[in-house]
């Protein structure tokens, strides 16, 4: 039976990496850059980038002159990212879903890294918990797939070829849910696992934000910061304080 949370056994495992090796740093470097002037935030800020993975967003954002601080429920990712560290970088082993220590100028949660539970109660206990991180004037910016977008163009089967591994996926939208079922075969052993992102749409976020008294003041299509259209758009991009 699979585990609640499938994030904690995929996102640990090298084959996640593996899968994900060619994500294009470009696209992640330009967000950051005209995300961060586009806020006009000071160098002086405290970002914390949650969750951070191996720290690409965080390592560049620190950069760009700023203090990050990386958070994520991933033991091997967050070891992988401390190698990178410095007096003004640090990463910790943190699920989201508990409240933070600290309290942070901006926190970021980037590349569809939210509504992985079951129970809209825990998503939104993660926004109340980035809401009550965030210092007086705190902006928070969520990086999330268009789902409308994806439900009109979804590839339901591809096969991807990475370091000699035959990754076969399925994606397909059940229950509220976009899945993307990943099985390979290595070292003579069959592996399947499962991603599970809620399909959630800019209406349905929106009213998550709501619950926890966030106020929504920019949403972006891309990361280019184009106005986000519900039809055309890859990204839906919420700035809200």
């Amino acid at each position: 039976m699979e585990k609640t949370d499938w994030f904690t056994d995929w996102f640990n495992t090298p084959y996640y990496h593996i899968l994900y090796k060619d994500r294009n740093d470009d696209d992640a470097q330009l967000f950051m850059r005209n995300i961060t002037e586009f806020l006009k935030l000071p160098k002086t800020s405290h970002i914390l980038d949650i969750p951070c993975g191996k720290g690409r967003h965080s390592i560049f954002l620190n950069s760009l002159g700023y203090k990050v601080t990386g958070g994520d429920l991933s033991e091997n990712s967050i070891t992988f990212a401390k190698q990178f560290e410095n007096e003004s970088l640090s990463f910790n082993i943190h699920d989201m879903r508990k409240p933070f220590k600290n309290r942070y100028d901006a926190v970021f949660n980037l590349f569809t890294s939210f509504g992985y539970f079951v129970d809209d109660k825990e998503d939104i206990a993660v926004l109340k918990n980035i809401k009550e991180g965030l210092n007086s004037n705190g902006v928070f910016v969520l990086d999330f797939l268009n789902a409308s977008k994806v439900k009109r163009n979804i590839i339901e089967n591809e096969v991807k070829v990475v370091e000699g591994i035959e990754f076969k996926i399925h994606r397909e939208i059940k229950n509220g849910f976009i899945l993307k079922h990943i099985s390979f075969k290595t070292e003579g052993k069959e592996h399947y696992f499962t991603e599970r992102v809620k399909y959630l749409d800019e209406t349905k976020l929106k009213n998550f934000f709501n619950c926890v008294d966030f106020s929504i003041k920019h949403v972006f299509g891309d990361y280019n910061l184009n106005t986000f259209d519900n039809q055309t758009s890859d990204r839906l991009i919420l700035v809200a304080k």
